[in-house]
C-alpha cells in the first residue's frame, strides 16, 4: 500500500471531507435532539445552552457557524491523519526497499501534510478559545441575571431546596461547563473525532487485516474484529469501575466551595473574631470542612487509581498487540514494513476512538456534577421567584397598607391584618419586643418575605429607601459607595463632599476616588452615618430605618434625624428602633405586641415640625 497517486489523492480528499462534513453535520443534530429528548443530562444542556445556539437568539448566527466551523476542523484533521499514516507507509516501505527516490518523495508529502496538519491544529485551538469564552460570556450573562432577577439571590433563602454557593457555581462551575463541553465534543480528542477516527481508520485496518486462524477456525480481516472486540470488553469493565466518580466528583465540588465559604467568613469577620479570641473555634471548624474535603478526595482517589490503572494497563497492550497479530505475515513477506507500521497506526486511532467514553469517563463525571450543579442554581432561582410575595402597588405619595398579615416561617402570625396610613411628613416609630417581628415587618413593606399576604401601597423605585442596621457598601472607591445604588457620575464632587461634612464624614471628602474594602475600613457608626448621607443624596419619598442609628451615640442621632427633618421635611420616616430617644423624632407609634396583636397611636414627645 506504498504507492499513492498524491494528484488523484488530493481531489479524493477534498470530495471526502466536504461529503463527510455533509454527514456529520446531519449525524451531530440528530443525536443531539435524540439526547436532549432522552436523557436527564442532555436536557441539561439543552436548558444552558440551547437559547444561546438558537438562530433566532440575542446572538443570531454566530455560535452556530462557529460549532459549523469547529466541525469542518476535525472532519479535517481526521482526513489528516488518513493521509498521514499512507505516507508513513510509503516512508517506512522505501526504506525497506532502500528506494532512495521513493523515501525523499515521502518526505515532501510530509513536509506538505505537517504544514496543513499544523495550521490545522492552530486555527482550531484558536476558534475553540474563541467558542468558550464567547459561551462564558453569555453562561455568566445568563445565569448572574437569572440569579439577580426577582431577588432569586434573596428569596432562595427561603426555599425548601437551597443550594450552596451560587457564587462558585456562576464563576467556577460556568468556565468548566464551557471548557469541557468543547473538549467532549468537538475538541481534538472530542466525541466527534472519535467517531470519524473510528469509521475512517476501520477501513484502513480492514485493508491491511489478514485472516487469523484460532482454534482451527480462519477469521477474516480478524484485525479488525479483534480491534472492536478488545476496546469493547476493555471499555464495559471500566465503566463499571469509574461509575461512582460522579457523585464523588459532585461531593468534591461542594465539599471545596463549603470549605471556602469558610475562610472568606473568616476573613470577612476577622475583627469580631479577634475581639471574642475565636482563633481556636474558627479553626476547629476550618479543620472539619478541609477534613472532609480531604476523606473525599481519597476517595477520588482510590477510585481513580483503580481505573487510571486499569486504563493504562490496556492502553499499552494495544500497543503492541496489532503488532503481534501482524508480524506473522510479515515474516512470511505477505506484507511490507510500511504495511505492519501503517497497521500499528490505524489500530491506535481505533482503539483511541473506541476508548473515548472510557478514557474521557472521569472527565464526563466531572462534567455530569457541573451541569447538576448549573440547573441546580436554575431550578433554585425558579423556586425562590415562584414563592408568594405581597405585591407591592405603586403610589405617587403616601404608604397604606391594608389587612396586612406577617407571619413566620412555620405559620406563626406576628402580625395581623395591620391597617395603616401615612402621609408626607409623617414619621412612624415601630417599637415591641425581640422577635414580635418588627425587622420581618419592614421586609413584608419592602415585598422582600414571602411569609405575608395583604396589600401595600407606596412610592416605590428609587423613590422609597431601606437602611439596615449595617448599610451596605460595595466594592470600588469611595464614590460609588456614597451613592450606591446610582451611577456614582452623576453626582458632582461638591454636592458628595457637601453631604459628607453633614453628616460627620468631612474627613473621607479627599477620598472619593480611594478603592478600598471600605465596608472593614469604616466603623459601623461611619457606615451608619454613611447611609444617611446616601438618603440626603437621594432624596426619596418615604424612608424605612431598621435601628440604623443602633451604633451612634443619641448625640449624633439627634443630628442626624435633625438633618432629615430639616432637608427633607416631606419624607415620611418608618424606624424601627428600641431606643426611648427615638421618640422625640417621631409623631405616631406602631407597637407590635405579639401574637398577631399590635396597637397604633400618637407620640406626644415628638419634636416639633
Amino acid at each position: 500500500m506504498g504507492d499513492i497517486d498524491w494528484g488523484q489523492e488530493w481531489l479524493a480528499s477534498l470530495i471526502w471531507i466536504a461529503a463527510v462534513f455533509v454527514a456529520t453535520v446531519v449525524v451531530v443534530v440528530l443525536v443531539a435532539v435524540l439526547l436532549a429528548r432522552t436523557t436527564t443530562w442532555g436536557r441539561q444542556v439543552r436548558r444552558l445552552v440551547g437559547p444561546w445556539l438558537r438562530p433566532g437568539g440575542d446572538q443570531g448566527w454566530r455560535p452556530l457557524l462557529m460549532v459549523l466551523a469547529l466541525l469542518a476542523l476535525v472532519v479535517v484533521a481526521v482526513r489528516l491523519n488518513v493521509l498521514l499514516s499512507y505516507n508513513s507507509n510509503a516512508l517506512y516501505t522505501a526504506l525497506q526497499d532502500l528506494d532512495a527516490g521513493g523515501f525523499w518523495a515521502a518526505v515532501g508529502v510530509f513536509a506538505i501534510l505537517a504544514t496543513i496538519y499544523v495550521a490545522e491544529v492552530l486555527v482550531a485551538y484558536y476558534l475553540g478559545q474563541a467558542f468558550v469564552i464567547r459561551l462564558r460570556e453569555w453562561l455568566n450573562e445568563r445565569l448572574l441575571g437569572d440569579w439577580l432577577g426577582g431577588r432569586a439571590y434573596h428569596r432562595s433563602r427561603f426555599t425548601p431546596h437551597q443550594v450552596d454557593n451560587p457564587d462558585q457555581r456562576i464563576q467556577e462551575d460556568i468556565t468548566s461547563f464551557a471548557d469541557t463541553s468543547v473538549d467532549l465534543s468537538v475538541g481534538p480528542s472530542g466525541a466527534v473525532n472519535a467517531v470519524l477516527s473510528v469509521a475512517s481508520f476501520t477501513f484502513v485496518l480492514w485493508e491491511l487485516s489478514g485472516p487469523l486462524s484460532i482454534a482451527g477456525v480462519e477469521i477474516p480481516r480478524a484485525m479488525t474484529f479483534l480491534a472492536f472486540l478488545y476496546v469493547i470488553v476493555a471499555t464495559v469493565i471500566a465503566f463499571r469501575i469509574g461509575k461512582p466518580l460522579i457523585r464523588l466528583n459532585f461531593l468534591n465540588e461542594g465539599l471545596g466551595a463549603n470549605y471556602r465559604y469558610g475562610l472568606v467568613r473568616v476573613r470577612d469577620n476577622a475583627e469580631n473574631i479577634a475581639f471574642l479570641r475565636g482563633e481556636a473555634p474558627e479553626k476547629r471548624t476550618l479543620d472539619a470542612r478541609f477534613a472532609a474535603v480531604i476523606a473525599n478526595y481519597w476517595r477520588i482517589v482510590r477510585r481513580n487509581l483503580r481505573f487510571q490503572g486499569f486504563n493504562l494497563v490496556v492502553t499499552q497492550i494495544s500497543v503492541v498487540f496489532p503488532i503481534i497479530i501482524q508480524a506473522p505475515r510479515f515474516f512470511a513477506q505477505a506484507i511490507t514494513l510500511g504495511d505492519v507500521q501503517q497497521t500499528a497506526s490505524a489500530f491506535g486511532q481505533v482503539h483511541d476512538g473506541l476508548s473515548f467514553f472510557r478514557n474521557a469517563y472521569d472527565q464526563f463525571a466531572a462534567y455530569r456534577a457541573v451541569l447538576d450543579r448549573l440547573t441546580g442554581l436554575l431550578d433554585a432561582d425558579e423556586e425562590a421567584r415562584e414563592l408568594p410575595e405581597v405585591g407591592v402597588a405603586q403610589r405617587a405619595e403616601g404608604v397604606a397598607v391594608r389587612d396586612l398579615t406577617v407571619r413566620r416561617p412555620d405559620g406563626a402570625v406576628l402580625v395581623e391584618d395591620l391597617e395603616l396610613d401615612l402621609g408626607p411628613g409623617d414619621r412612624l416609630l415601630v417599637t415591641g419586643r425581640s422577635g414580635y417581628g418588627k425587622t420581618t415587618l419592614l421586609r413584608s413593606l419592602a415585598d422582600l418575605w414571602p411569609f405575608a399576604d395583604g396589600e401595600v401601597a407606596r412610592p416605590t423605585g428609587p423613590h422609597a429607601v431601606f437602611l439596615g442596621q449595617q448599610p451596605y457598601v460595595p466594592l470600588g472607591d469611595l464614590r460609588t459607595g456614597v451613592t450606591y445604588p446610582e451611577p456614582p457620575e452623576e453626582v458632582g464632587d461638591d454636592r458628595i463632599a457637601d453631604v459628607l461634612r453633614a453628616v460627620s464624614l468631612g474627613q473621607l471628602a479627599e477620598r472619593l476616588d480611594e478603592e478600598r474594602v471600605w465596608w472593614r475600613e469604616l466603623s459601623p457608626g461611619e457606615q451608619q452615618r454613611l447611609g444617611f448621607g446616601r438618603l440626603l443624596l437621594a432624596r426619596p419619598d418615604v424612608v424605612f430605618l431598621d435601628e440604623a442609628t443602633a451604633a451612634l451615640d443619641e448625640g449624633l442621632e439627634h443630628e442626624l434625624y435633625t438633618l432629615l427633618r430639616r432637608e427633607l421635611p416631606e419624607l415620611i420616616v418608618v424606624s424601627v428602633g428600641h431606643r426611648s430617644s427615638l421618640e422625640a423624632f417621631h409623631d405616631t407609634r406602631l407597637e407590635l405586641q405579639g401574637d398577631g396583636r399590635w396597637e397604633l397611636g400618637p407620640l406626644r414627645t415628638a419634636t416639633p415640625g
